[in-house]
């Protein structure tokens, strides 16, 4: 209920962000005439706090950055090796404009990997925020594709009301927008990737959250007829999943999530996320095995303060493990 709220009143959301510190400001004036530590000490407080609301709300939350990263595998076919898979994810498109996306889209096509893939969380609430950003997010093109999963925005768990045939109704839509655009949504599927005589697997679940996110992720499915001896990249939106399920269920080397957003906020290197999230940003080992978070290209709230949008670049090699 509180995210619906702040996603349909955003405008009443920046107005106290910037009205509040100035009212701070205001107190700490008058409240200096007798304790002048505590006055100067709340017109600070006010201060950074409405300039940071300002640079993050309308600076941060239009920059875009590229992250590269490499992770090798002895069980990566050598046909693979240097292959080259761009992630981006939680692009929120019902909080950004077509120029934002347009940038994303060029930095992506740019890059000119070997294939693309979406992590999920491509709408805020309803799949009709996307109809807008169609002809932008359709001119991403990669040799073996656009491949995606969803995330918990993706399932209309915001919508105003909790009809269940509505939701439904939306989930068809989404099936449909997926498909209109040309990339191939893996709901606990997989793919095959070929190169000569050689392939890798690219698998994606359902959301597979903690709490209140949706936990429809079924690992079985999506790797269904795949050996144990075959070179899986897993692709999931929530990052939680991958100690819970992904880790402990499966034999998958490399899984790319999203949903953490980076916190949307660094300070020094420390993120909100770390509170919440074990693995929140970047790429993180288990043995011979990795997940990649993505820090996303926006947010519901489109706030990023010294957090960018991110486009993230894995670079697959082959190895042997010493």
């Amino acid at each position: 209920m509180i995210v619906r709220f702040i996603l349909h009143h955003l405008q009443l959301l920046d107005a106290l962000m910037l009205l509040l510190p100035l009212l701070l400001i205001l107190v700490g004036w008058r409240v200096g005439r007798r304790r002048r530590w505590l006055g100067v000490l709340m017109a600070l407080v006010g201060l950074l706090w409405g300039l940071g609301w300002a640079e993050g709300r309308y600076v941060g939350s239009r920059q875009l950055v590229v992250r590269h990263a490499t992770f090798a595998s002895p069980d990566l076919p050598a046909a693979f090796d240097g292959y080259r898979i761009v992630q981006f994810s939680d692009a929120h498109v019902g909080s950004v404009d077509d120029a934002f996306l347009q940038r994303a889209v060029d930095s992506i096509n740019a890059l000119h990997p070997d294939l693309i893939v979406f992590t999920g969380d491509l709408q805020n609430c309803l799949v009709s925020e996307v109809y807008e950003h169609q002809d932008v997010l359709s001119r991403l093109k990669a040799p073996d594709g656009v491949m995606a999963v969803l995330g918990n925005h993706d399932y209309a768990m915001y919508m105003d009301q909790d009809d269940p045939y509505a939701i439904a109704e939306q989930l068809g839509h989404t099936d449909a927008v997926y498909g209109d655009l040309g990339w191939h949504l893996l709901r606990n599927s997989h793919r095959l990737i070929t190169r000569d005589s050689a392939h890798i697997v690219i698998a994606g679940m359902e959301n597979d959250g903690e709490g209140r996110f949706p936990q429809l992720g079924n690992h079985s499915m999506a790797l269904y007829g795949i050996s144990r001896d075959e070179f899986v990249v897993m692709l999931e939106h929530d990052p939680t999943s991958w100690r819970r399920r992904i880790l402990p269920h499966t034999h998958c080397q490399l899984t790319l999530s999203g949903h953490t957003h980076g916190g949307q906020l660094n300070l020094l290197g420390w993120s909100p996320a770390r509170l919440r999230y074990r693995e929140h940003s970047g790429l993180y080992h288990a043995g011979d095995r990795a997940l990649y978070v993505s820090r996303g290209l926006g947010g519901a709230i489109p706030f990023r303060l010294w957090c960018p949008g991110e486009v993230n670049v894995i670079t697959l090699r082959t190895s042997k493990l010493e």
